[in-house]
Formats: structure tokens, C-alpha cells, sequence
């Protein structure tokens, strides 16, 4: 060989090997995502043709389908003869990168995606978030929220105040906020702008609407020690008073306040065991009226029912439909005439008045409803309830004008 054609060759030789270093991994990761391991079908092959003694001969069971199957699957698994490229392919990936001989080659589609990284793919980067810091807080003290709630308790003083909290605003300042800013200036309380997260954290994810007070908790006075027990009581008058025991969800509370105070009933008494307690939320349920409305407590209550009762009140208990006590008679609220002092109980959401207050008790009124009930709904919420059984009954005041619902 002279000189010339040996440099042609060798020359080749440099500039094939580079190609084949290049294409040998995409060849094998093509190959997988490809049709070449497919089974051929027999519609591709040449047809053969068959004789009547080969249908005889086949086995019982078999006909020329399954032949054709059996033969698909003979095509199927017969390996496919491989290239000079790929043989070469194979001998320069195993002496160049010998880290990669003992990885196996996946043998489905599947198995290529399930060889795949997290850092295969492109993570969107989250930005840690800022921890909220809340404005320092007086000890024992609790948030009211809410525009009617806080004003009620500005105009009736009957808390300590600490700071008054208001939404930050870019803009002008609503008018709302301005009067609460102005009334806390007069009275010496300290404004506070803050952000709307700061106030959805004092409040817990209340409904602030932008206002929050933060102020000394409100207890219930004893009973005895209100004006309308140590004020005398004639025996025709009309005048009612509403005792709650057990009542445990705050919102219930709240509503019973609000209906209660709106029409127009004397006092109210809560039992201080099993009982929810005066709450921010339960004055935001009421819309306030736990300002201005004396709420008072009992560690007793059938002793007060005692005491009521010697002094010519009439106690009247309250019963789910279709529930008839022992020797206490049942009235349908819209039967019920009122004619004197009285005192109605409304007991705890699931389970009613207790066994001993029951008994205590000189009649049961009970709301009919207006079809059948299935199980588990014959009865109603404690403050809708109390909502109908106290319109029925104070809407029979003789010097009050009737009221509609």
C-alpha cells in the first residue's frame, strides 16, 4: 500500500470513530421509543400458502388463527440481526465507559421513565415565607372583632380597653375606621395600623372587617345580684326570663343573645357547668348584644327554678316533637297563653334539658312541624327554635304592638 492510499484509510478510521462515540447511547435510548422491537405482523410477511392435509393435520383445537398467532409470536421473539454500526457502537461504549456496563437496558417504555431523576426535571422554586410578627399582647386579655361588636363595647365601657387595631389602607381612610381612630384618641386608647394578615391572626380567621379591639374578658354576673331579681314581681305581669343550659357552640349562643334581646326578653341566665363562656366569637355571632345586654350565671340552675317557681313564676321547659315525659304536660307553642311571669329553658343541642330539670319544670312546650321527619332531623337548631317558641310568646304582650315575623 503506498503512502497516499494508507493516509486515506487512516484518515477515515479518526473520522468514523468520533461518529460512532456520538451515536451509540441514542441509537440504544432511540431503539426502546421506536417500532423496531414491535412484533411484525403476518400481513407483512409473504403469504404462505396452505394445504387441505395441512389443516388436517393440525392438533384438535387449533385452526389456521391460532396458527397465524402462534407464528406472529415465533416472529416476535426472534432477535433482530444487528449492524456492523451498532456491534462497533458496543465495543468502543464498553472500553470508553466502563461505569456503564453492569446498568441494564430497560426493556419497556416504562422502564425508560422509571430510570429518570428529579433532577431530570425543572423544579419551580418556592420562596420561604415571612413569619407574621404580631404586635406584644397584654396578659389575660382577648381580641373582639368586628365592627358591631367593637363599637358596642366602645359605647358601653363595661371593659378595660388596651389598643385598638385597624387595617392599613394605601389610600383614603373609610369613614368607619376614622370614627373608631377618633374615639379611641378621646379615650386614651392607642391605635394600632396594621397589616390585614396581622388582623386575620389576632382574630383567628374571624370576619375582623378591618377593626379589632383588644380588651379584658366579660363574665356573667351571679343572678341574684341583678336588678330584675331584687325588683318585685306582680303576679299577672308579663314578664319573661330565658335560662340556658348546656349550650355549647358559641355561634348558637351568640344567636340566641341577638333573637332574645331583639324581642324583648327581661333576662337571661346561662348555667356556669357545661356551658360555653362569653366569647369574642360568641359577640360576633350576636352582632354585639353581648355588649350591651347583662348576661347572667348560675352554678344552680334548679335551684333557681326552685326559687322562681315559690315566687308564682311559671317554669316552662322545652321538647323535641314526638318526645312526651313522664307526668309533665305537653302544650304546642301556638297553644301556649301567656298570663303571668315565666321562666323558659331551653337545654343543650343534642340531648335537651336533663332528667332533674325536667321535672322541675310545669309544662313542656314543644314546635310541630308541618310534615313527617325522618331520623335524625325532627328537631330544630337551639336558636332557631328559640327564635319561634319566644315570638309566639312575646308577641302576646298586651301593651307591645304584634309583631311579625
Amino acid at each position: 500500500m503506498d503512502p497516499l492510499h494508507a493516509f486515506h484509510a487512516a484518515f477515515r478510521k479518526a473520522a468514523k470513530l468520533p461518529y460512532v462515540i456520538c451515536l451509540a447511547t441514542p441509537f440504544k435510548n432511540i431503539r426502546y421509543f421506536s417500532a423496531w422491537k414491535k412484533p411484525p405482523l403476518l400481513e407483512d410477511q409473504p403469504l404462505k400458502e396452505v394445504s387441505h392435509e395441512d389443516i388436517a393435520a393440525l392438533p384438535p383445537g387449533h385452526s389456521s388463527e391460532t396458527s397465524k398467532l402462534e407464528e406472529t409470536h415465533r416472529l416476535s421473539s426472534t432477535p433482530r440481526p444487528r449492524g456492523k454500526n451498532e456491534r462497533q457502537a458496543d465495543v468502543v461504549q464498553n472500553k470508553l465507559f466502563p461505569k456503564f456496563r453492569a446498568k441494564a437496558a430497560p426493556s419497556t417504555t416504562k422502564d425508560e421513565f422509571q430510570n429518570l431523576r428529579n433532577d431530570d426535571f425543572v423544579s419551580k422554586h418556592k420562596t420561604p415565607q415571612r413569619s407574621l410578627r404580631l404586635p406584644e399582647r397584654n396578659k389575660g386579655a382577648e381580641i373582639l372583632f368586628g365592627t358591631a361588636p367593637c363599637s358596642l363595647a366602645l359605647g358601653r365601657s363595661k371593659r378595660t380597653f388596651f389598643q385598638l387595631f385597624l387595617k392599613a389602607s394605601q389610600g383614603t381612610t373609610p369613614p368607619g375606621a376614622e370614627k373608631f381612630a377618633q374615639y379611641a384618641e378621646e379615650h386614651g386608647i392607642p391605635v394600632k395600623r396594621v397589616h390585614r394578615k396581622v388582623l386575620d391572626a389576632l382574630c383567628k380567621g374571624g370576619v375582623h372587617q378591618g377593626v379589632c379591639l383588644e380588651a379584658s374578658p366579660l363574665r356573667p354576673l351571679a343572678w341574684q345580684e341583678g336588678p330584675l331579681h331584687q325588683a318585685p314581681v306582680a303576679k299577672g305581669s308579663q314578664c319573661i326570663w330565658l335560662v340556658l343550659e348546656g349550650i355549647h357552640d358559641p355561634m348558637n349562643l351568640g344567636a340566641v343573645l341577638r333573637t332574645a334581646h331583639f324581642l324583648g326578653v327581661d333576662g337571661i341566665v346561662t348555667s356556669e357547668r357545661n356551658s360555653c363562656s362569653l366569647t369574642p366569637v360568641v359577640s360576633k355571632a350576636s352582632s354585639g348584644v353581648m355588649e350591651v345586654f347583662d348576661v347572667f350565671s348560675t352554678d344552680d340552675v334548679p335551684e333557681l327554678l326552685k326559687t322562681k317557681s315559690e315566687k308564682g313564676w311559671e317554669i316552662l321547659g322545652t321538647v323535641g316533637h314526638g318526645k312526651v315525659p313522664e307526668d309533665i304536660p305537653v302544650v304546642p307553642c301556638s297553644d301556649f297563653r301567656w298570663t303571668g311571669p315565666t321562666v323558659l329553658l331551653l337545654g343543650n343541642e343534642g340531648y335537651g334539658l336533663p332528667p332533674e330539670t325536667q321535672m322541675l319544670c310545669h309544662r313542656m312546650l314543644t314546635i310541630s312541624p308541618g310534615r313527617d321527619l325522618e331520623f335524625g332531623v325532627e328537631s330544630l337548631n337551639v336558636s332557631v327554635a328559640a327564635g319561634i317558641l319566644l315570638h309566639g310568646i312575646c308577641n302576646q304582650r298586651n301593651n307591645h304592638p304584634k309583631m311579625t315575623a
